[in-house]
């Protein structure tokens, strides 16, 4: 599960780059009761979503040239140079080049053999979200990829992440789960899903995609549609997991909703 005791290779921040920094504002503190912080110049319009005072992620305005509305999540790097050469080496390519982020840390931003984008923190004064599981907050990842197999041995080159097999419950397959080196199965934080397996992902192409807990599924869709964003996959209720859905922000940026079967804080 995720927590906020970052290891390599965890999740540690997610950000979201809107075309509309204002009314996705708007959303986002209406659907999961969060706060906003602008940022100020030095941080070129760069704020911060808080949730009872604690960091939930990032937000930031992108024109149409500089990319389509989407989510990005963050992994953990003591180096992030060092996990730069190793995404290159790994046939993947480095669209950001590492920089540092004033004080607070040091980012790159990088792609996968398949084109996904993820992003990588290294963290300083800032180690990353303040709070995750929690309502309202990151508790799980999934890449969509065409080649699941091809996807985690990048993975496993890139940052040493373990994969496992967990058979859906009354058959048909298994989902590939995804965790930190040395973990074990509590360190398990996302899973990756084959591109086809979801024709709306499939749509997207190779793409990470952030799962955001909340007290109630079902509620929690109503509300986004009631606020001008758009179901794309249904509600689904999944033993053992929980009951979750596909959604999108007003402009297009895409995540998911879940109410956990077995939801626990940081």
């Amino acid at each position: 599960m995720l927590t906020t005791r970052f290891v390599d290779g965890a999740p540690n921040w997610m950000d979201l780059g809107t075309p509309d920094l204002q009314g996705a504002t708007a959303f986002y503190t209406s659907l999961f009761g969060w706060d906003y912080e602008a940022g100020g110049p030095e941080t070129g319009g760069y704020g911060m979503f808080m949730l009872n005072g604690k960091t939930v992620g990032g937000a930031m305005t992108v024109t149409e040239e500089q990319g389509k509305p989407s989510w990005s999540v963050y992994f953990c790097s003591a180096d992030v140079d060092a996990t730069a050469q190793a995404v290159e080496k790994s046939g993947g390519s480095v669209p950001f080049s590492p920089m540092d982020v004033l004080e607070y840390g040091r980012m790159g931003g990088f792609t996968d053999r398949a084109g996904a984008y993820f992003g990588v923190w290294q963290p300083k004064q800032n180690p990353g979200l303040g709070v995750v599981t929690d309502p309202g907050s990151l508790c799980w990842t999934e890449l969509y990829t065409p080649d699941v197999p091809a996807a985690a041995a990048f993975y496993s080159a890139v940052f040493g992440w373990e994969s496992a097999q967990m058979p859906y419950p009354g058959g048909g397959g298994a989902y590939t789960l995804i965790r930190t080196a040395g973990g074990g199965e509590e360190a398990s934080f996302g899973g990756l899903v084959p591109l086809d397996a979801v024709p709306v992902r499939a749509a997207a192409g190779p793409h990470w995609l952030p799962y955001i807990e909340v007290g109630d599924c079902d509620a929690a869709v109503t509300q986004v549609e009631r606020l001008g964003g758009k179901l794309t996959l249904e509600p689904l209720e999944m033993e053992g997991v929980g009951k979750f859905a596909n959604v999108t922000d007003p402009y297009g940026a895409a995540f998911a909703v879940i109410t956990s079967a077995t939801a626990s804080g940081s």
